[in-house]
């Protein structure tokens, strides 16, 4: 399998409705066509199940319905990019933090829950093979950390936790029996975690290829740690490795942007200085650590909103998507500085090298 160099455009659609344009050697182009250019060979999709509130007002993020992941899919397919499908298991953000049940599900559990999973997952892929997008990865929950579908698919009760993954893995198997299936976590490098979350899951015998990790250097730590824990859990469970999701600042210039996450406090923490070269030395090296993780596991990585521009209306929730949440942290572009394209659109030098990465 070619060493996947991915880039999550979820919130792409969004953008360019609202203005923004792409740029490579100072020619305007489509995203997916410069990303092929510059060497990337997969993106990864989120969907939700039913982004909008009663009244059909969406929530904003992206509003990554089954629509619209269908025609950003064609879109990357047109390039020949392959897709790595994203299911959240939610109408809106999935974390470690949150992972409210769709509303159509709210009170359903057990077996008519487990049943619910399996009919959305297998009825998401038809629509995608029969418009010929059918993903090569599939991920069964985004940053399952804490489980899914709270409360009963909550890590605190792994047997439900783990039926109602098997009940996505199960229709994924059917629906894309080539397809590598991935279950995903956040913070990369927390040995302990990974021990704890895929032992538990053990006993139930789940039918899975990869161990997905979000990695984020100012949150997480050291590529090392990340290196060590690939190694460690790869062996330890036999299953290849990726990373998921991944992002770093260019610059801790706020651009305008407000809730903007990365700034000059976490730029020590990295070990990069938040610059187009420190970018591209840490998509580098991070490309670097990956592959070599023992025995070939480490199959790539994931870019996360790589073409997330400094727009102020495209945000990560609009007030319906606030209120759907019962968030208050602020809504905004947080993260414009971490973007691989420059605030006016230009591809950064982490993008225009990734063909050498």
């Amino acid at each position: 399998m070619e060493f996947i160099k991915g880039m999550d455009v979820s919130m792409i659609k969004s953008l360019e409705m609202m203005g923004a344009s792409y740029y490579l050697d100072g020619e305007q182009g489509d995203l997916f066509h410069i990303l092929r250019r510059c060497g990337a060979n997969m993106v990864r999709l989120r969907v939700w199940l039913d982004p909008y509130d009663e009244t059909s007002r969406p929530y904003g993020g992206g509003v990554n319905d089954l629509a619209t992941t269908a025609e950003l899919a064609a879109r990357a397919n047109e390039d020949h990019l392959d897709l790595a499908l994203d299911f959240h298991y939610s109408d809106f953000w999935a974390d470690p933090a949150k992972q409210i049940k769709p509303k159509t599900w709210g009170g359903l559990s057990g077996e008519a829950l487990r049943t619910a999973v399996y009919l959305h997952t297998a009825d998401t892929l038809k629509f995608l093979k029969n418009r010929g997008v059918a993903p090569g990865m599939i991920q069964i929950g985004n940053e399952i950390t804490n489980g899914l579908l709270w409360p009963d698919g909550h890590s605190e009760h792994p047997e439900e936790m783990a039926a109602l993954l098997s009940a996505g893995i199960t229709a994924a198997r059917r629906e894309c029996p080539e397809a590598k299936i991935v279950l995903h976590l956040d913070f990369g490098t927390n040995r302990e975690l990974y021990d704890r979350w895929f032992e538990s899951v053990e006993p139930f015998h789940l039918d899975y290829d990869v161990i997905g990790m979000s990695f984020y250097p100012h949150w997480n730590g050291e590529i090392d740690l990340l290196r060590e824990n690939m190694d460690h859990v790869s062996g330890r469970f036999g299953k290849d490795v990726a990373v998921m999701e991944t992002s770093i600042a260019y610059t801790t210039d706020s651009l305008g942007c407000t809730g903007i996450v990365f700034t000059k406090d976490l730029e020590a923490k990295t070990g990069y200085p938040a610059t187009q070269d420190g970018q591209a030395m840490f998509l580098r090296d991070l490309c670097r650590a990956v592959r070599s993780v023992k025995g070939g596991r480490g199959l790539g990585v994931f870019y996360w909103e790589p073409a997330w521009l400094p727009i102020p209306r495209c945000t990560w929730a609009n007030p319906n998507g606030c209120a759907y949440l019962h968030d208050t942290v602020e809504a905004g572009n947080s993260m414009a500085n971490q973007a691989l394209f420059d605030a006016r659109g230009n591809a950064n030098l982490a993008l225009v090298n990734l063909k050498t990465m």
